[in-house]
């Protein structure tokens, strides 16, 4: 079986990316952070997986997603990646790889590669990191690029708000997507801009936009994985719609887990040797 809704079971690749974009077929991507998630989502049918370096926030409660090293992308990646058999798997390559010089930037995504078996990696930014995107795709690894929101620059921003309202940052937007697209990356990553901006990008542009918070005019979606399916509290931004309230539902059950434990309930004799 391919998953749930999918019916072709083929390793997903940047090229079907774009080939997806060419038929009008949206595009669906999850982030996950270890083997048994990962796993799950990979047999639901998900077309890509990114291991975000949301992980900063997610898997360790850090503030912003900064604190990611390089060491421990490549350990969540190569935990996500042994789960996965047809989902593109995609790695971010967290702040202070990439940002130093191209030289630095493209070592780290060779190791990266090496050490994780991932199938892409994310960077954030434009023009100017085109170079270093450049080299690291002339080093034959693919790239996802990242505009918009873009969180390792969150000191920069000073805030998490939508970027791109004003028509100068839009235009720069814009001619970054272009750019990018143009150098060779297989897809851009929108996040928190306007709707109307994202499908105009979307429409200039010959490879896939993956949206969060972009509005429906990219050809996908992504989301965090803890927060569609209700693992988060108190984080309710517009785009985010939730799946489920796992929260509530390992809350009750790690709650009955705990009374059966206190009354002796568990184990009982068939749960014995």
């Amino acid at each position: 079986m391919a998953g749930y809704l999918v019916s072709d079971s083929r390793k997903v690749t940047t090229h079907r990316f774009i080939e997806m974009k060419q038929k009008g077929e949206k595009i669906s991507m999850l982030t996950s952070y270890d083997f048994t998630t990962a796993g799950i989502v990979d047999r639901a049918g998900i077309d890509g997986i990114l291991i975000g370096d949301s992980a900063s926030n997610v898997m360790a409660g850090n503030h912003t997603t900064l604190p990611m090293t390089v060491d421990q992308m490549i350990y969540h990646a190569r935990s996500v990646v042994r789960a996965v058999n047809r989902a593109l798997v995609v790695c971010d390559m967290p702040f202070g790889s990439y940002q130093v010089n191209a030289a630095e930037g493209v070592s780290n995504a060779i190791r990266i590669m090496k050490e994780s078996g991932c199938d892409a990696l994310k960077l954030e930014g434009g023009a100017e990191i085109a170079d270093t995107v450049k080299r690291i795709l002339d080093a034959g690894i693919p790239v996802m690029a990242h505009l918009g929101l873009t969180p390792q620059s969150i000191n920069k921003f000073g805030t998490y708000a939508v970027r791109a309202k004003e028509q100068e940052e839009a235009d720069k937007l814009m001619s970054d997507a272009k750019l990018l697209s143009e150098i060779g990356c297989f897809a851009v990553t929108l996040e928190k801009v306007p709707a109307k901006l994202a499908a105009e990008v979307t429409k200039e542009i010959s490879v896939p936009t993956i949206g969060i918070g972009a509005g429906n005019g990219t050809d996908g979606q992504i989301l965090v994985i803890a927060d569609m399916l209700g693992m988060t509290n108190g984080f309710s931004p517009r785009f985010l719609r939730r799946y489920a309230d796992l929260n509530t539902v390992m809350t009750d059950a790690i709650g009955n887990y705990v009374s059966d434990v206190k009354s002796g309930d568990f184990p009982n004799e068939s749960e014995s040797y």
